[in-house]
């Protein structure tokens, strides 16, 4: 069984053999995510790690970053790669024109509900061509909205989407998926992280809420209070400090 990562590094290698093997299994739409408030400004750096020790992927990848800047700046910082790096374009320079038949795999880089348009298209061009999705943001309701076209753009395109590697910190818990395995919800109990629940589909915020508050009820059932889910952040306080080291 694979437990939760201690560093950034363990998790981006968990993520790496969780892509391998969804890919083996004939998945083409891949999201990987790192769910910290931090990590959208590691985006180079994490797509670097990712990409590292990756070799299998190296021959044939187009990276693309949301803009022209980033892009730039990868090219700038990277140096010579044996992949190639671009945006995802715009109106004057359409997504359609940068992709070319000899790209064979194509990694898309901290895209946001912004670009989800793009990125829509992008996967629709890829057509039977890998397409993986490293931090991806595209289910912001704010922008995306929740009425008919916002569920038509869920039915017809992100739903298509699958989750490969997830992982997000809680108040002593977290939220867990690394391909092939299930959801898990995750527990700190006397110091310790435990799975305490394995789901199918991603679980609602309501939904874990009801996990931890029933898991902490059974540990604890001759207490007359309502159960409180601790407030410290326990497992992950090194792995917060090692994201918030990388930006300074």
């Amino acid at each position: 069984m694979i437990e939760l990562p201690n560093t950034l590094e363990d998790a981006i290698a968990q993520s790496r053999e969780a892509v391998k093997t969804a890919l083996s299994d004939g998945q083409t739409r891949i999201q990987v995510e790192l769910v910290f408030p931090e990590i959208a400004l590691q985006a180079q750096s994490i797509t670097q790690q990712f990409i590292t020790e990756f070799p299998e992927i190296a021959e044939g990848l187009k990276i693309f970053f949301p803009d022209t800047g980033a892009a730039a700046l990868a090219r700038r910082d990277w140096g010579k790669v044996p992949f190639k790096i671009s945006d995802l374009g715009s109106s004057r320079s359409p997504i359609a024109n940068k992709i070319e038949p000899e790209d064979q795999i194509f990694l898309l880089i901290d895209a946001s509900s912004i670009e989800v348009a793009q990125v829509e298209q992008l996967s629709n061009i890829a057509d039977s061509r890998p397409l993986i999705l490293l931090n991806p943001r595209l289910e912001d309701a704010a922008t995306i909205g929740i009425g008919y076209a916002a569920r038509q753009l869920r039915d017809r395109f992100l739903t298509t989407l699958q989750s490969c590697y997830y992982i997000r910190p809680l108040e002593s818990a977290a939220l867990f998926r690394c391909y092939p395995q299930p959801w898990q919800v995750w527990l700190e109990t006397a110091g310790e992280y435990k799975i305490i629940a394995e789901t199918s589909q991603k679980p609602t915020g309501e939904e874990i809420d009801r996990i931890i508050s029933g898991a902490i009820a059974q540990t604890n059932p001759s207490s007359p209070q309502p159960p409180v889910i601790p407030k410290k952040k326990g497992f992950f306080a090194e792995l917060q400090t090692f994201i918030r080291a990388l930006t300074h």
